[in-house]
């Protein structure tokens, strides 16, 4: 198993509740279903302001990407990564495999 963090960091310009609103009605109803393994959805209140990081778990590399291919190709997700993607200033991920004593050791 394979955990997925990823850190976007929304213009200053940006409504952090329009981005969510719009990443909620339009983009998690695509995600969920093809992704699987949202682990949490968050905001930073303390450090990095507009700050969201997502986690999301995978079996391994080739399923997280076998995933996130499909998703690429989804027309929906396109039309909502339309209308987030000028909101995000930074995009940031890495890969994280859970130690032996991890509570999280397998897929939810």
């Amino acid at each position: 198993m394979i955990v997925e963090e990823r850190i976007y960091v929304l213009n200053t310009w940006v409504d952090v509740n329009e981005y969510l609103a719009i990443y909620e009605e339009e983009g998690l109803s695509v995600q969920r279903p093809i992704l699987g393994g949202l682990l949490g959805y968050f905001l930073t209140e303390i450090g990095t302001m507009n700050q969201l990081v997502h986690l999301w778990a995978y079996a391994s590399l080739d399923d997280r990407e076998r995933r996130r291919g499909e998703l690429a190709a989804n027309a929906q997700w396109q039309g909502c990564l339309r209308k987030i993607r000028p909101m995000i200033m930074t995009m940031e991920n890495r890969i994280m495999y859970p130690v032996s004593f991890s509570p999280i050791r397998s897929l939810p």
